[in-house]
């Protein structure tokens, strides 16, 4: 089964509503790979353990056919800081 960014999208959307997404396929020919930049106020107060749990349950069925995802969860305020 092929992951598809739009599928990962809107799982991401429903799940967390994020303020800010980025996904990028980034696959090399050995898997698909996805990098991702996640930022949600649902990541206020958790350890990133956690954040990454959350990313990873939203894509429970999806992860089984990506080779690797690399993430990074932050929270609106760590996105600002981020910026600047």
């Amino acid at each position: 089964m092929s992951v598809e960014k739009p599928l990962l999208e809107q799982k991401l959307k429903d799940a967390l509503s994020p303020i800010h997404l980025e996904i990028d396929d980034i696959s090399g020919g050995c898997g698909t790979s996805f990098s991702t930049v996640i930022v949600s106020e649902k990541f206020n107060g958790k350890p990133l353990l956690q954040r990454h749990r959350m990313v990873n349950s939203a894509l429970e069925e999806e992860l089984k056919s990506i080779h690797a995802l690399t993430m990074k969860t932050w929270t609106p305020e760590q996105w600002e800081k981020q910026k600047s």
